[in-house]
């Protein structure tokens, strides 16, 4: 039986074909992405939920949980179908306060490719992003030792594609010197639009930009406008922010999360939103 279709058609990772609205796994995790999720059932439902509409791309981590939401997407879906192209992060660890400390050396890399495929239940990764910076955002600094890394796992077959996640522009580069990158997932969103070059760039090359936090960072003003677009259109904050994403470029690919069922429904529904050139002009006025 055929896909159901969803809005923003697809992109290509490299050689893989991905639907532009893609699912976003870390919420699936408990508190703060530490531990078990409340509601398990309620979890591996959401997923299937996310593949019976037609998602072939998700997006996880080893260290959601950590653990957990591997184990979950491996419980809920595994085998995987064909069509399905699962992308994951490595280059940080959590410790038992619930933070990200960074673990982008060599051994540390390999390490979770390793970890990402045992609990996946996968012989090769589809796309691995090296993350970059902290919790607190992108930050300066050299990226070829760690990149040369996964590189290398590349060549032994672990890993089909590579991708950068909190970079910033230089790092970017620097990653594409050292290796063709299919994405770079960072942060951003209406209101938080410092990436605008950069996505235009790599539209330009045909990489991937893979935003996070869609729908957070806005101002009380900036709300207020982004509110007034949905009231008129008589449609929710966070679908209009989608349908924004999906026409700002397409290269962009959307990976909201989300663990109730019915929050992707309407997620799903709410990328297809249909935004005139007057809601463009006025949505724009938020990030400028």
């Amino acid at each position: 039986m055929a896909s159901p279709s969803l809005p923003g058609g697809t992109w290509k990772l490299g050689d893989l074909d991905v639907t532009r609205f893609g699912y976003g796994a870390m919420q699936l995790a408990g508190p703060w992405v530490m531990g078990p999720p409340a509601d398990r059932d309620g979890a591996l439902a959401v997923l299937r939920e996310a593949v019976d509409s037609g998602v072939t791309h998700i997006d996880t981590s080893e260290a959601y949980g950590p653990h957990f939401t591997n184990e979950l997407i491996r419980e809920a879906l595994h085998p995987y179908p064909d069509s399905l192209h699962i992308v994951t992060k490595v280059g940080a660890t959590r410790d038992e306060q619930g933070g990200w400390p960074p673990a982008r050396d060599p051994q540390s890399l390999r390490r979770a490719v390793h970890a990402n495929l045992q609990t996946l239940g996968l012989d090769v990764l589809d796309v691995v992003n090296l993350r970059l910076g902290n919790a607190e955002g992108p930050q300066p600094g050299p990226v070829a030792e760690a990149l040369d890394a996964l590189v290398d796992l590349q060549r032994q077959g672990l890993v089909r594609h590579l991708g950068v996640s909190n970079a910033t522009p230089e790092q970017v580069a620097e990653a594409q010197s050292v290796a063709p990158i299919v994405c770079v997932q960072n942060m951003y969103n209406l209101a938080y639009r410092q990436d605008d070059k950069m996505i235009d760039a790599l539209a330009d090359q045909g990489v991937a930009y893979v935003p996070f936090f869609p729908l957070g960072g806005f101002s009380p003003l900036q709300s207020a406008v982004l509110s007034a677009v949905a009231t008129r259109l008589k449609a929710t904050p966070m679908s209009v922010a989608l349908a924004w994403l999906l026409r700002r470029s397409p290269n962009i690919l959307l990976i909201p999360g989300t663990s109730s069922v019915a929050h992707l429904r309407e997620n799903i529904t709410g990328a297809a939103l249909v935004l005139s050139d007057d809601d463009l002009v006025e949505l724009d006025t938020i990030g400028r």
